[in-house]
């Protein structure tokens, strides 16, 4: 699945477009990103409501496919700015993670 094929599902929201033909052959949802860090694998979705930058460091060392924001949770300025900077595909969700997930899971 690539990160087009999620903008067709309505729960999704695009904030940056890097690469929209980027494959994504997994998800891993967390929030502690050191436990993320240690966990997650190269061309994940990463499902999380964090907002803080250090989300696009971890995203950009484990080479992820795109990163999606739950719950509407607000994006900074300095948060898009750096995920346009790094190429890192940010999508948004209104659901909750469990229910972004499921979402994701019947995508994949």
């Amino acid at each position: 699945m690539t990160v087009k094929a999620i903008l067709e599902n309505d729960n999704f929201t695009p904030v940056v477009i890097a690469d929209e033909t980027r494959e994504i052959e997994g998800a891993y949802c967390g929030d502690l990103l050191s436990w993320v860090m240690g966990k997650a694998e190269e061309n994940n979705a990463f499902v999380t409501i964090m907002t803080n930058v250090n989300v696009l460091a971890v995203a950009s060392l484990i080479n992820m496919s795109v990163v999606i924001v739950c719950e509407n949770a607000q994006l900074s300025e300095e948060f898009v700015a750096g995920a346009k900077d790094k190429g890192i595909n940010v999508l948004k969700s209104s659901l909750p993670a469990f229910e972004t997930c499921v979402a994701l899971s019947k995508m994949i």
